[in-house]
């Protein structure tokens, strides 16, 4: 009780602490550590906000490098193909040239042996008897050709032996 009695004449005189006066000792250290949070938060706010904007500036310029990279690449992919366009019109007129040489060229070689063959015929309706004798002629020369080429160094042909014995 005594402790009561002397913190009431110590709040009578006004030099006492009471409950009264150490709450707001108590809001003011809460106070300096509230605003100490504040400016920390604030510096934080800050210091975030400058990093996002620093992170926003750097997406902004990886976007426009990707960008870049992708009109090189288009331009890249343009002159492969005009490239590859310049080789298949040089193979194709290539082969249209040699198609149509060939073409002259089979048409020149088809036209003289038709006349060729037109002399020919033309020579054997006129001369018969010389066509017929001039195969009579062709073939015994491939008969007598086929007979020394055939002809074999055994005098006895193989078949004939078998019989012998």
């Amino acid at each position: 009780m005594a402790d009561n009695d002397s913190t009431t004449g110590s709040a009578a005189n006004g030099t006492g602490t009471s409950t009264t006066s150490s709450e707001p000792r108590r809001s003011a250290a809460s106070r300096k550590t509230g605003a100490s949070r504040n400016a920390a938060s604030r510096g934080n706010t800050r210091s975030s906000k400058a990093s996002e904007d620093a992170m926003k500036k750097q997406v902004a310029e990886l976007k426009r490098e990707v960008n870049r990279l992708n009109r090189a690449l288009a331009e890249q992919a343009e002159d492969a193909a005009e490239t590859a366009q310049g080789w298949y019109r040089s193979a194709a007129d290539r082969a249209s040239t040699l198609y149509s040489g060939a073409s002259d060229r089979a048409s020149r070689a088809a036209s003289q042996l038709r006349n060729q063959a037109h002399s020919v015929s033309e020579t054997v309706q006129q001369n018969p008897g010389t066509f017929s004798t001039a195969m009579l002629i062709g073939g015994l020369v491939g008969l007598l050709a086929g007979m020394a080429i055939s002809r074999n160094s055994d005098p006895e042909p193989d078949w004939l032996r078998r019989w012998h014995r």
